[in-house]
């Protein structure tokens, strides 16, 4: 089909804005340090599967497993640091292609309505969750690139798509899913595609498709053997995660049996206000056009396979109390083709990309100011600036109470926990150390202890302290460069 001019320009356009967002979260990858808790603790996590060179049981220090996740997240990330280096560029660097990779998945559902292959990419990289994920180490992005395979590959089957390996990437999709966040993948996609299969009548037609014998023979090779191995070498760990993580999480947001995380408490059916937040202002379109259209888009089979998906998941987790935001991030990607379906029918496309794009570029400039006054470190929830501005003082460096996941990543698991006796055995013996204290914690230290240590640096939650026992000028002086 022949292009016109100004059609040829809006496609131009499109590339154009969408390189630029793809490269501000490059930007942002490698400038803003490692988070706590959860991004830091993957981190960490992957960099002590590159030091160990254990790949099997996961740990979240050393000689502690970790039997909170599967691995793909971890394995991807250490790859990563063997290709290009421990650091957070590099640690962050799988979540963001495969964020590209899923957005290339869904360019052909815009090609097939003559629009530009790059707009889903557009409308994917402009949606909150999906842009902070693209950035961002954790499980979640793994499982939503999973469940994209799988919602893809099914409908793809089942429209009789003449490629025959769509087929077998159904299956592959749940073996990397059973990798990347476990059962839960195939609570979030059999539902949905078991419904949208009974009220099209297809069963029959699915079975005749799908190769299941030689399918669920993929998904066994694929998955079990960690699953396998890593019971194997450290007892109890299918226990923890398929009873603890999947049913005792679920109905219990403050699980005693917890060892890793931390409570996420939240009011019943707050994950449609996270919907609502995190994916605007694409879901307040999509629901005003569900709405006018719903006789429509329930007959239509793409629409109603859409919708399935992009309800299902919140729908599940209305009634757990214990989730965080990224649980919406599997449907960010049935929300942008469901934008992508109605784009021609929008009336006001330029207010909505306006709208869309000012979330970003507000991103941009805020986190511009911060790298501009050298004020990122400041405000980061990281420990990132004080390990390196103890370096060179080469003594051991603490965290009083629980030391934090950033610290251990950016000392390569150096850093120890002190307790107040331990701080006051330092001092009495003179024995030289460095301290990282949360604000909230100078508290519990007393003032005639605190007095012999030296302010080195701070941010807004906590502050790094020095003491040399025979001389601190240098401490000192270190102090007033910081600040």
């Amino acid at each position: 089909m022949k292009l016109s001019f100004k059609t040829y320009n809006q496609y131009n356009c499109i590339v154009i804005v969408v390189i630029l967002l793809l490269a501000f979260r490059l930007f942002l990858n490698g400038i803003v340090p490692l988070m706590d808790k959860t991004e830091a603790r993957y981190a960490e996590i992957a960099r002590l599967m590159v030091e160990t060179n254990n790949w099997i049981v996961l740990q979240i220090d050393y000689g502690i497993p970790f039997w909170a996740k599967p691995p793909l997240s971890t394995w991807l990330s250490a790859i990563s640091f063997k290709l290009f280096g421990i650091n957070e560029f590099s640690a962050r660097l799988p979540y963001f292609l495969l964020s590209v990779l899923i957005a290339l998945m869904t360019g052909k559902y815009a090609k097939r309505q003559n629009l530009s292959f790059w707009l889903p990419a557009l409308v994917l990289f402009t949606i909150p969750q999906f842009f902070l994920h693209a950035g961002v180490v954790s499980t979640d992005t793994a499982l939503t690139f999973s469940i994209t395979l799988i919602m893809l590959s099914f409908w793809e089957t089942m429209s009789g798509n003449r490629y025959w390996y769509w087929k077998y990437l159904f299956f592959i999709g749940i073996a990397l899913g059973l990798l990347a966040k476990g059962p839960l993948v195939l609570i979030l996609t059999i539902p949905p595609l078991f419904l949208w299969t009974w009220i099209n009548k297809y069963f029959k037609r699915a079975w005749v498709l799908f190769p299941w014998t030689t399918g669920v023979f993929i998904v066994i090779l694929l998955a079990l053997p960690w699953y396998y191995l890593t019971e194997k070498q450290s007892p109890g760990f299918i226990d923890y995660f398929i009873i603890g993580e999947h049913f005792k999480r679920f109905f219990d947001s403050n699980w005693s049996g917890d060892k890793y995380g931390f409570p996420k408490s939240q009011p019943i059916g707050m994950i449609w206000i996270f919907l609502l937040l995190f994916a605007l202002p694409w879901i307040q379109f999509a629901i005003v056009k569900i709405i006018k259209n719903k006789k429509f888009v329930l007959k239509n089979k793409w629409t109603s396979f859409l919708i399935l998906w992009l309800l299902w998941t919140p729908l599940f987790f209305t009634t757990s109390k214990s989730l965080i935001h990224p649980y919406i991030m599997p449907v960010m990607v049935p929300l942008a083709l469901l934008i992508i379906f109605w784009w021609k029918e929008f009336k006001n496309k330029k207010s909505a990309l306006i709208i869309a794009l000012s979330l970003p570029l507000i991103a941009l400039g805020g986190y511009g100011y911060l790298y501009i006054t050298n004020q990122v470190a400041f405000y980061a929830n990281s420990d990132k600036q004080f390990v390196q501005n103890t370096q060179d003082l080469a003594t051991p460096l603490f965290h009083y109470r629980k030391k934090s996941y950033s610290g251990q990543f950016y000392s390569k698991g150096k850093i120890e926990a002190i307790q107040l006796d331990e701080i006051q055995e330092q001092l009495h013996n003179k024995i030289p150390f460095t301290l990282i204290i949360k604000h909230k914690d100078t508290s519990r230290i007393p003032h005639t202890l605190l007095k012999n240590l030296t302010p080195i640096s701070t941010n807004n939650k906590k502050k790094c302290y020095g003491f040399l026992a025979k001389d601190n000028n240098s401490l000192i002086k270190m102090n007033n460069e910081s600040n």
